[in-house]
């Protein structure tokens, strides 16, 4: 992103996201996914699309200018977790967002604190709209190479191709979970079968007696198979929500297996 000092006769400060165009494969999908969503969103906690500017060699995407992103506000004020104030500020607004997004039988699909920004005042703003897909709810048969790793729900992971609103909601427990602690909630370091052990010391591996369907999955018998790990309190594996009260039943309700 780029930050412009003005725009138009406003004088406002905006964001620019400018995409370089490959003459032989024209506009990406992904921008044109992007420009249409964001066309129909017009809410509070969804960031603002001003304008499009199209030339034969870039794409530029005139945004509102947003202070920051949850990324950078976790390293810079998360201190062993954020205030619990600004948890719940920055928890309800994004499920504000969601809501408004799945009521229109939109799917975000990346949320991770990079898409969430933060202004000045402490206003989130859901951004990068460009995995989005609408008229999803539910959906199939789309690629799971879809959000980062961290914030991938198990069924995902196992490669699952049938997404709905949970899709979201895991990465809003999993955000949750890191915006109370201070550090992500299910760090995997090499592959997505790192990922789910990550996932399963945590929630439990699922069998077919508590998740019929599941040895069917494309990843759930691989070389390396899942351990079997018995579900643990999330208050163990996260002693901070121990502090705060609520918080571990109202994670536990975002991070369902």
């Amino acid at each position: 992103f780029l930050i412009c000092p003005s725009f138009s006769l406003t004088q406002q400060v905006v964001a620019l996201k400018e995409i370089r165009l490959q003459e032989e494969e024209g506009t990406p999908f992904t921008a044109i996914r992007e420009a249409s969503l964001l066309k129909q969103l017009k809410h509070a906690n969804i960031v603002t699309l001003h304008d499009i500017v199209h030339t034969r060699e870039t794409l530029t995407f005139v945004f509102e200018y947003v202070h920051t992103d949850l990324s950078q506000y976790l390293e810079r004020y998360s201190n062993g977790g954020l205030d619990p104030k600004n948890v719940k500020l920055f928890l309800v607004q994004l499920l504000r967002g969601l809501e408004y997004c799945h009521g229109r039988r939109i799917l975000h699909r990346d949320i991770k604190p990079q898409n969430l920004l933060i202004s000045e005042i402490g206003e989130l703003k859901i951004a990068d709209f460009g995995l989005a897909r609408a008229k999803s709810v539910p959906s199939h048969t789309y690629s799971h190479e879809v959000v980062t790793l961290w914030y991938r729900p198990p069924d995902v992971l196992l490669g699952s191709t049938d997404y709905s609103t949970s899709l979201d909601l895991w990465g809003v427990g999993c955000i949750f979970v890191e915006m109370v602690t201070g550090v992500p909630a299910f760090p995997g370091v090499r592959d997505v079968h790192d990922q789910l052990g990550k996932i399963f010391k945590v929630v439990g591996t699922p069998t077919e007696e508590t998740w019929p369907g599941v040895s069917q999955l494309p990843n759930y018998r691989k070389p390396g198979r899942l351990m079997i790990y018995r579900p643990r309190r999330l208050a163990a594996a996260f002693p901070r929500l121990h502090d705060i009260p609520f918080t571990e039943s109202l994670a536990s309700q975002f991070l369902q297996v």
